[in-house]
């Protein structure tokens, strides 16, 4: 195949934010793990995605220069991305009536004032790996992704510095067999809710226009999909307030962190009402500040390999 001069050569787009933006952190709010075949950060600190607009697939390289953000991007979705690149990096996070309020929280922000929630209006893409977490430890749904994407994606368009796969179409993910889900470590009862979000795709990308209220009601009328799989979809759509209720470590993590001791979900929303508004947030600075990183002692989650079953 002739790859075209116009996607070898793609296209970029300069932004000056308002104020700082991580830019690696910010994205990698949308990377699935340190070997996401969609995401990659290289050696001199950009930030490589690739993703599906509607207008096609598309590779993106976002780099930091100076106070500007620097975004190159090729493939048939590469207009589509490149008008979304403010919000992306944060530039609809609204930070309104957020206070610190305690040391904890003030401390984290100052350490990270570069932190922004993206918005990533592709629900859909968001929708998929979040529904392959749930119900077992991150690094099981990463590997599960991560085969899924190498063994059924396609490569990602551009001239990418390792190999990048595109994630997969709706219609790609209806059609996969039984075998592919197993072989990837995916349960059926994780396979079928994919595949029945897949079916009502084009419903879910429509709720990118809508509130958060609206988005969270309208994903959990979806069957297999309720409030912890609602609110990783929302973080990724720029929610401040979205708390992953029903985490197996985040209510005990949020405990050590205020209180000194794990606590439940009931709790941890007590802690956290003070921010309320911006509760995903608060999770979100802390995380990034190192801070909720309790002391392993207890059991974990056991690891689960479906394939072998």
């Amino acid at each position: 195949m002739t790859t075209s001069p116009a996607l070898r050569s793609g296209a970029s787009r300069t932004w000056r934010p308002a104020g700082a933006v991580d830019v690696r952190w910010t994205l990698g709010r949308l990377g699935k793990g340190p070997y996401d075949p969609a995401h990659h950060v290289a050696s001199d600190g950009a930030v490589w995605r690739a993703g599906r607009m509607r207008s096609g697939p598309v590779t993106y390289r976002v780099a930091e220069v100076a106070e500007e953000i620097t975004v190159d991007a090729w493939g048939d979705g590469t207009d589509e991305l490149l008008d979304e690149v403010p919000g992306l990096l944060g530039h609809q996070d609204d930070w309104s009536g957020f206070e610190p309020r305690i040391p904890l929280v003030a401390r984290a922000l100052q350490r990270h004032p570069g932190l922004r929630l993206p918005t990533q209006r592709r629900i859909f893409e968001t929708l998929v790996p979040a529904i392959l977490e749930q119900r077992v430890p991150s690094v099981d749904a990463y590997a599960a992704w991560r085969r899924l994407l190498r063994a059924h994606g396609e490569a990602a368009p551009g001239p990418t510095p390792v190999p990048m796969v595109v994630p997969l179409a709706p219609e790609h993910w209806r059609a996969l067999p039984s075998w592919a889900w197993h072989r990837a470590g995916v349960d059926p009862a994780r396979s079928r809710t994919v595949v029945q979000a897949a079916q009502r795709a084009t419903a879910v990308e429509r709720l990118a226009d809508r509130s958060y209220a609206e988005v969270s009601a309208g994903l959990r009328s979806l069957p297999g999909i309720g409030v912890w799989t609602s609110a990783e979809v929302r973080q990724r759509l720029g929610d401040p307030d979205a708390v992953s209720v029903g985490d197996y470590n985040l209510a005990k993590d949020v405990g050590w962190a205020f209180v000194g001791e794990p606590v439940d979900d009931a709790a941890m929303l007590e802690i956290l009402e003070p921010w309320r508004g911006h509760r995903g947030r608060v999770i979100n600075l802390l995380y990034a500040d190192g801070v909720l990183r309790r002391p392993r002692r207890g059991p974990r989650l056991t690891l689960m390999d479906h394939r072998r079953r």
